[in-house]
């Protein structure tokens, strides 16, 4: 039985929106995947705000077509492909992927899109290792305390400097004078 007009418009429509505000979107080989397993990496990817859509790969052409941001995604587009869309945590959902890869041994993943540019598998995964934007955000702050702090102590230190100069100048002024040694 095959899709209706309307229901070809549908998927290709809701691929426009799912990847309409993401940020990554990667292609990955899903052939030999039980639903179980498809189901299985849907939950895994849902924390990390991440979608796994499976459709026709003409599907995602149309979806893409004229889409500057998205057209690269089009090269790894062939034979059983899944897009896992992601438009939140971007480490954590190639993190998630990859644990799911690991335990089922049935995925392999292709390439993706950030931001109009085509990604290969090393690149993707590369991203996986940078911090996230928590973590990021975390270190900035723990830098600005740490300079803040030293501003502190530096500026604490200026008065007692300046007091301490000060007093050596006044008891070297009242000091009596030293007297010649040789009268």
């Amino acid at each position: 039985m095959g899709r209706t007009r309307e229901n070809k418009a549908e998927v290709i429509a809701e691929i426009k929106d799912l990847l309409e505000g993401s940020q990554l979107a990667f292609v990955i080989d899903y052939q030999g995947l039980s639903v179980a397993e498809i189901t299985d990496l849907r939950r895994r990817l849902r924390p990390t705000g991440s979608y796994c859509k499976i459709a026709k790969n003409t599907f995602f052409r149309l979806a893409i077509e004229g889409d500057k941001n998205w057209q690269p995604v089009e090269e790894f587009l062939k034979g059983t492909s899944a897009v896992l869309v992601v438009k939140e945590d971007i480490g954590g959902a190639i993190k998630a992927y990859k644990s799911f890869q690991k335990d089922s041994k049935k995925t392999e993943l292709r390439g993706g899109v950030m931001e109009g540019r085509s990604l290969n598998k090393d690149q993707i995964e590369a991203i996986a290792n940078l911090p996230s934007k928590e973590q990021l955000i975390a270190q900035i702050a723990g830098a600005i305390n740490a300079v803040t702090a030293k501003i502190a102590i530096g500026i604490n230190q200026v008065p007692s400097s300046i007091a301490r100069g000060i007093n050596a100048y006044v008891e070297k002024e009242n000091q009596p004078p030293e007297e010649d040694a040789a009268a």
